[in-house]
């Protein structure tokens, strides 16, 4: 099997579309059709179904893209091996992290790195702290960074940076004059949630526990998946809502939000490095990893 027609496969799996993974990998359709096509004559097996413009994997399919997946990565860390060996650093860095990393931390960090290693491509997913444990568990990734951690005993967790979460309002909302307040008195005004999945909303959810309140008690108006539209609908005066200092730091300079304490709350919050117990990390991976912990405390 060829690693092009593997990538080509993946790729269709990951985007449900054969018009995408072609535009990703930048060959033609049909290339990307007679690619899928030699692998199943060369397993005899079916691995794509076609229906109409949907297309789903089928289970001989699903075992192949674990083992293609292995095996791409595999390759990508052969060849940053022998660059490393011949005293260059170069290839991918996947990484996964949470918003706050990924638009506030991250980004300076890479860019100084990519400084000292040019050849170095970064690819930042920034999602949920849930669907980065799952793909670092998977193998999909090899670093993490999010903003909560759980039970996860094939991951370990390491605290990296550190950031602050405060309250979010609007300047003409009746709290704004405040400069600390209640769990209770958040608890009678209109409330902004983050996505169930988010570490924000994990480690709001604990400090609900320790004043013995739960979500439930609080008058939820609405549930949003991003930090910046967090920001914008408190903004808007749709609600408040608990956010990280970093995210609001401007708006709150410029007058655009008001950040209130939490009484009797430290609101410090960890941000954690995730990896897959006893793996391995690629040359450029750990190169990285060896570059942040000389240059952390900067942030």
């Amino acid at each position: 099997m060829e690693i092009r027609k593997l990538e080509a496969f993946c790729k269709v799996v990951e985007l449900k579309s054969f018009t995408l993974a072609a535009e990703k990998i930048l060959l033609s359709q049909p290339t990307v059709s007679e690619h899928i096509r030699n692998l199943e004559d060369e397993l005899g097996q079916k691995l794509i179904n076609r229906l109409g413009r949907e297309i789903e994997t089928t289970p001989v399919g699903k075992v192949l893209y674990g083992y293609a997946i292995q095996i791409i990565r595999i390759r990508q860390e052969a060849l940053q091996a022998v660059e490393h060996y011949s005293g260059r650093l170069a290839g991918k860095i996947m990484i996964g992290c949470g918003t706050i990393p990924g638009t506030y931390i991250l980004p300076e960090l890479i860019s100084r790195f990519r400084s000292q290693h040019p050849s170095i491509k970064a690819i930042l997913r920034i999602t949920s702290s849930q669907i980065i444990a799952e793909k670092v568990l998977d193998g999909d990734l090899e670093l993490g960074f999010v903003g909560a951690r759980w039970n996860e005993k094939k991951l370990t967790w390491t605290e990296m940076f550190s950031d602050e979460l405060t309250l979010a309002v609007h300047p003409d909302h009746f709290l704004a004059g405040s400069k600390e307040i209640s769990l209770k008195s958040i608890a009678r005004t209109s409330f902004i949630l983050r996505e169930p999945e988010s570490g924000t909303r994990k480690v709001f959810s604990k400090i609900l526990e320790k004043d013995g309140l739960r979500e439930n008690d609080l008058n939820v108006v609405a549930e949003i998946g991003s930090t910046a539209a967090v920001k914008e609908a408190v903004k808007a005066g749709i609600g408040i809502s608990i956010l990280s200092k970093r995210a609001i730091q401007e708006d709150v300079d410029c007058g655009r939000l008001t950040a209130i304490s939490l009484k009797g709350h430290d609101l410090y919050r960890p941000f954690y490095l995730v990896q897959r117990k006893n793996r391995a990390l690629s040359p450029v991976s750990a190169a990285f990893l060896i570059y942040l912990s000389t240059n952390e405390k900067q942030q």
